[in-house]
């Protein structure tokens, strides 16, 4: 079960990691009006996408193990936690951010993103809160 655990700590660092660079690259993106930028900016984007991609699904495949190997067979009354559901909650909502991310880049690519730096300084915090509390939740497990 260590090693289960191992990579499922492994993927839930490495997507978060890319969770917080993209959304930092779309504040560059934003602020730069160069073409040749514009497009550097894009291929690292793509890059970074492709690299969050294999992460959510590492963590979501790794997140399956590890219920399975903490519980067995009884992983209805694990997943039944209040702790649980609310950090799946949490959870989905950063699958949702992360295509989301997706969604703002395919924008950038069409140059049909028309929102500034600022907004996406705001929008590159929210996964910190989110992280913050599933911390919490996993740690202390407080219902």
């Amino acid at each position: 079960m260590l090693i289960i655990k191992t990579f499922h700590v492994f993927f839930v660092v490495s997507w978060f990691a890319c969770l917080f660079y993209l959304p930092r690259l779309f504040v560059n993106h934003a602020m730069n009006n160069s073409n040749e930028q514009k497009q550097l900016l894009l291929g690292m984007e793509q890059r970074l996408i492709k690299m969050m991609n294999f992460t959510f699904y590492g963590t979501i495949l790794s997140a399956i193990s590890l219920v399975y190997a903490l519980t067995g067979t009884s992983w209805l009354t694990y997943v039944k936690q209040g702790w649980f559901i609310s950090k799946m909650i949490l959870v989905m909502l950063l699958i949702i951010y992360h295509f989301y991310c997706i969604h703002i880049y395919k924008k950038f690519e069409t140059n049909a993103e028309k929102r500034n730096h600022v907004w996406f300084r705001v929008f590159n915090e929210l996964p910190v809160f989110i992280l913050f509390t599933v911390i919490y939740l996993v740690l202390a497990k407080p219902f």
